[in-house]
């Protein structure tokens, strides 16, 4: 995996938390659900980097 792809996943990772608690402490569901879609897409993407890396070596 490479460092810039790694700071990006874990960068949306972290956005997509912190839209998900200021969503959840304003009573903000839609923006809620946006974090926590965040965050699932760049666990989705960590985890495909991790299945490349491990046929590559």
């Amino acid at each position: 995996m490479g460092t810039g792809d790694k700071a990006e996943n874990t960068g949306e990772k972290i956005e997509g938390a912190v839209k998900k608690n200021v969503g959840k402490a304003v009573g903000n569901e839609r923006l809620e659900a946006k974090g926590r879609a965040e965050q699932a897409a760049g666990d989705l993407k960590q985890a495909e980097e991790h299945v490349k890396d491990a046929f590559r070596n």
